[in-house]
């Protein structure tokens, strides 16, 4: 099976407070982003890497790279205006078959058998999405500011990397942008494909916030 990734890295890393992007944060002595690329290259070291950033920031990673002596090999995409056009500029540079996968550049935890799966399911559905499931309460506010309990069974949390096969990827960003679209099954979805669902990993965090990188430094210790 032909795999390629689309990592895309474009937080400003305001929810930490700092003025450092999250991605670039260090994780027991290693930037977030670089752990996440690794994570891929040790799944599959043929895997065909597209990293995705914003020009201004492209400099220093540079420079991080340099400093930690990073060798995985990725090709590098432009960030674009939103999280849709960075995914766009990301697959100019993938290949027209096989499968590709897009996957949060803050997301180094997820493991290998959810990647696996992901492929896999992808293979045989077309689009396959890792998601887990909602362990606490959940309630719905309505417009008037009221709010009601909802059956938590039903909903599920979403994570990458989101898997497809290339044509169909590439089919489905040929569609003008939607603010609906939040993730890529939101955009194969706008094509009526339906989505399969794998089952994720709980440590498969998105790092956003201060207390996640308190998390993710107990996860890189496991």
């Amino acid at each position: 099976m032909k795999r390629q990734v689309i990592i895309v890295a474009g937080g400003k890393g305001l929810r930490m407070g700092g003025d450092i992007p999250k991605q670039f944060l260090p994780v027991n002595g290693k930037p977030v982003l670089m752990r996440t690329l690794e994570t891929f290259y040790r799944f599959d070291s043929e895997m065909k890497i597209i990293l995705v950033l914003p020009c201004e920031q492209q400099s220093y990673w540079a420079e991080l790279c340099e400093k930690y002596n990073f060798q995985i090999p990725y090709l590098l995409a432009n960030g674009g205006d939103t999280r849709f056009h960075s995914v766009m500029n990301g697959l100019l540079l993938t290949d027209d078959d096989g499968f590709i996968g897009v996957h949060d550049g803050v997301r180094p935890f997820v493991s290998p058998d959810v990647i696996s799966s992901c492929f896999d399911a992808a293979a045989t559905f077309e689009a396959a999405i890792p998601v887990i499931d909602v362990v606490e309460t959940v309630r719905e506010v309505e417009d008037n500011g009221d709010s009601v309990t909802v059956d938590r069974n039903k909903y599920k949390l979403v994570q990458t990397p989101q898997v497809f096969s290339a044509s169909l990827l590439k089919r489905a960003y040929t569609q003008d942008y939607s603010p609906k679209f939040t993730d890529d099954a939101s955009v194969v979805e706008a094509m009526g494909v339906k989505v399969s669902l794998v089952k994720g990993n709980r440590e498969n965090i998105k790092i956003t916030t201060p207390f996640d990188l308190v998390v993710a430094s107990a996860l890189a210790n496991v």
